[in-house]
């Protein structure tokens, strides 16, 4: 999306008027968006966002073009600021992207640091376990993987969530690969819907909230078109979903000590956030804040008491009927190694995309591109390409795209881009995290060309949850 809003960009703007250079203005010397310093900005975007893209055949991670790339394109733009004197307007301008990506990557650091230690603590797993052990009908663990994944992603990133019901599917379905990759393609849809009507639960919802555009409640209208969107692909999917019941899975789940509160600590962090943006209008990165300092004083407590307490697996050695030994210090988990194994990979890509985004916007191209998509086409159209774009660009870089252009919409359309955007995703299996996850960690079952397969139902669930948000939220137009 971001090469063909560039291409609209280069169409749209005016041809450059000539100025007399005895009375050039300032202003008129930081045109940019027809100077070579702009142009040189769009070449370095799409040849950055092309590298990004290219990470299955280059091996080269995407975070390492588009950090590269934000960095030359500010510093060539700061560079021309400064020669005419005009340095401090371009370092601000740098500022103003820098925070907004700050409190991003504080939430998101937040969470998966959450959600490294609930995975060390051994709670994903106990879940996988204990459905594979239930001998559901592949049927049921269709529906039931789909629907967690639904309500999972509602405060759990979807990458997360499509990787532990992706591993359930393919643990299960080993002997039946047509399920495997039906379910994958279910659970992909099920994730980027259902974090599309939470604002914790989505990075393109994370920064509408984040630039309250809309208020924390409101995102909750979606539910219904969300759900819709899940639905529809789901109950024609159903009747190719084979009816067998598949081997049981025979073993121990071991949950580690303070896996329960965790679980618990990750609730209050949610609460704590929610409430201090909803009644103080604190950004959500403060909420999260404060609720990693709740898990490094649970980390403390762990530590300190280790040597007090029974081994973590006790339940193991009672079930043996052997002696339980005491906890051993050194098997206690560290937050700041948690916090380490984040995936920085995806964090810095982030960054690197909405700094060059920024920058572009800076130039002025993302004024031209506003000013054709919402102003001589309808809001509705321009909001249903691009959340149509989101199946081959990130939702979270066209997001912060639209929110540069600054357009004037009411809380309806931006409803639509939100819920347009976030399903979007779900189109092909490189349009959002849990499907491009899913793609190197099921190898050989859920494929590129199996997910292309269902394309038609999906889109149809598209445009059916956007008929549904018409009908069911019409007073927010």
């Amino acid at each position: 999306m971001n090469f063909i809003l560039l291409g609209l960009a280069t169409l749209c703007l005016p041809t450059m008027a000539i100025a007399d250079s005895g009375t050039a203005t300032a202003a008129a010397t930081m045109d940019l968006a027809h100077h070579v310093i702009g142009y040189l900005s769009v070449f370095v975007t799409v040849a950055s966002y092309i590298a990004a893209m290219s990470e299955e055949v280059t091996e080269l991670r995407k975070s390492k073009p588009m950090v590269l790339g934000s960095a030359l394109v500010w510093f060539v733009i700061c560079i021309y600021y400064a020669l005419h004197g005009e340095a401090k307007t371009a370092a601000l301008a740098f500022e103003s992207n820098l925070l907004a990506y700050i409190e991003l990557l504080l939430f998101i650091l937040v969470s998966m640091t959450y959600l490294n230690t609930m995975e060390e603590r051994g709670i994903f797993k106990a879940l996988q376990v204990y459905l594979l052990s239930r001998r559901f009908s592949y049927r049921k663990l269709f529906w039931i993987t789909g629907g967690l994944a639904f309500v999972l992603s509602t405060v759990v990133n979807g990458l997360t969530i499509g990787l532990l019901m992706g591993s359930i599917a393919l643990a299960v379905g080993k002997k039946k690969p047509e399920f495997v990759a039906l379910a994958c393609v279910h659970i992909v849809s099920a994730t980027n819907a259902g974090g599309t009507f939470s604002p914790l639960g989505g990075i393109s919802t994370l920064f509408v909230w984040q630039h309250k555009i809309l208020h924390f409640t409101e995102f909750f209208s979606l539910a219904i078109p969300c759900l819709v969107n899940f639905l529809v692909p789901a109950c024609i999917m159903h009747f190719w979903v084979p009816k067998e019941i598949p081997e049981a899975l025979q073993e121990k789940v071991l949950l580690r000590r303070g896996s329960k509160r965790i679980i618990f600590l990750f609730i209050l962090t949610l609460t704590i956030t929610v409430s201090a943006n909803v009644l103080l209008e604190l950004p959500p990165a403060a909420g999260m804040m404060a609720g990693l300092g709740l898990l490094q004083f649970f980390n403390f407590y762990l530590n300190k008491t280790a040597n007090e307490k029974e081994s973590d697996f006790a339940h193991v050695y009672r079930f043996y009927n052997l002696e339980v030994p005491k906890a051993n210090s050194n098997r206690t988990f560290d937050v700041f190694k948690n916090v380490g194994n984040v995936d920085w990979d995806t964090l810095l890509f982030f960054y690197g995309a909405m700094m060059i985004i920024g920058a572009i916007g800076f130039v002025g191209y993302l004024d031209a591109i506003a000013q054709f998509l919402f102003g001589q086409i309808n809001p509705t159209l321009a909001n249903i390409m691009i959340g149509l774009s989101s199946a081959f660009v990130d939702n979270g870089t066209l997001m912060f795209a639209v929110l540069n252009m600054h357009p004037d919409l009411p809380a309806g359309q931006w409803l639509l881009l939100t819920l347009t955007l976030g399903v979007g995703g779900s189109l092909l299996a490189i349009g959002s995290a849990p499907g491009v996850g899913m793609l190197g960690h099921i190898k050989g079952y859920y494929t590129f060309t199996a997910h292309m397969r269902w394309m038609p139902v999906i889109l149809l669930g598209y445009f059916a949850s956007i008929a549904m948000h018409f009908w069911i939220n019409a007073r927010y137009f």
